[in-house]
């Protein structure tokens, strides 16, 4: 069922232009935020803790503009099934790629954190033709196995390596001595069987942090960067590189976690609508003997 679904239905559709896709996309927006309305409450409920300053009218805007942004998601992820990486990277552009360039003659390795803003998937499928470090990123392996073979071998299109989550370490103790990158996504909600999470202030809310960015940039002593998207225009995105510790050693504890949390923040509340806030982000619950950084 699922290899039909794929070569009779989400093959053919990742053929046609984005141009086309859109009007797909302007209907599934309708459909869904008019009738289907998918994970309503918890979209409004995370709007309005993040930001209680604002009325109910403005988190209904922010929650409508973020439903239109998601449909566009779907189709641009659709359509990455059969985007070359020239088309990649066409739409998905590095304004500084020269601020790593340092770091790859030093043979400095990096530890990217990134938010689930933008469109994420499409510039990760581009990043690895943009930059002079080998790149790969840290994954959850999907629960379908021919879905996740798709998925990693559209990613693999300009050679960046999908790691399963539950291989970090083994990988990362494999390229101790290579110049390389590798991708974390920063804004995902930890496992409470992980010990010792990171709890800070993000969005107004307490909330765990996973830690893995700054534990494996120390143990490793890897640079860390930010991965800053900026959407121009539909099916165009501007990524900025940052760079929060090239030292990590010499950081104090927690300092990486909460830099790059806040930087995802600011984006966030400068533009909300490209965050992804059907996602339950704070379903855990910080304890009493639980410290807020």
């Amino acid at each position: 069922m699922t290899q039909i679904l794929y070569y009779l239905f989400l093959k053919p559709l990742s053929l046609l232009p984005l141009r086309v896709l859109y009007f797909i996309s302007d209907f599934l927006f309708v459909l869904n935020h008019y009738v289907i309305r998918y994970r309503k409450k918890l979209i409004l409920k995370n709007i309005r803790n993040s930001f209680p300053e604002k009325d109910a009218k403005e988190h209904k805007r922010i929650a409508r503009a973020f439903n239109r942004f998601f449909c566009d998601f779907i189709v641009e992820s659709i359509r990455c099934f059969s985007m070359s990486e020239k088309e990649a990277l066409k739409r998905c552009r590095a304004i500084n790629p020269e601020v790593l360039d340092e770091l790859h003659k030093k043979r400095k390795s990096i530890v990217l954190a990134f938010g689930h803003y933008n469109n994420w998937e499409m510039v990760a499928m581009a990043l690895g033709g943009s930059l002079k470090h080998k790149t790969s990123a840290i994954y959850k392996p999907l629960s379908n196995k021919f879905f996740d073979k798709k998925f990693r071998e559209t990613r693999g299109k300009s050679s960046l390596q999908l790691i399963p989550k539950r291989e970090t370490k083994a990988f990362l103790e494999a390229k101790k001595d290579k110049a390389f990158l590798v991708g974390f996504g920063s804004d995902q909600c930890p496992n409470r069987k992980k010990k010792n999470l990171f709890w800070t202030k993000f969005l107004n809310q307490d909330t765990a942090v996973m830690f893995g960015t700054e534990k494996y940039a120390v143990d490793y002593d890897y640079a860390v960067v930010f991965l800053y998207i900026e959407r121009v225009k539909r099916g165009y995105y501007d990524v900025e590189l940052k760079i929060i510790e090239e030292n990590p050693r010499e950081a104090a504890y927690g300092s990486i976690t909460k830099k790059h949390t806040q930087i995802l923040e600011e984006q966030i509340r400068n533009k909300p609508e490209y965050w992804l806030w059907s996602h339950k982000r704070w379903k855990l619950k910080k304890q009493e003997h639980e410290v807020c950084h």
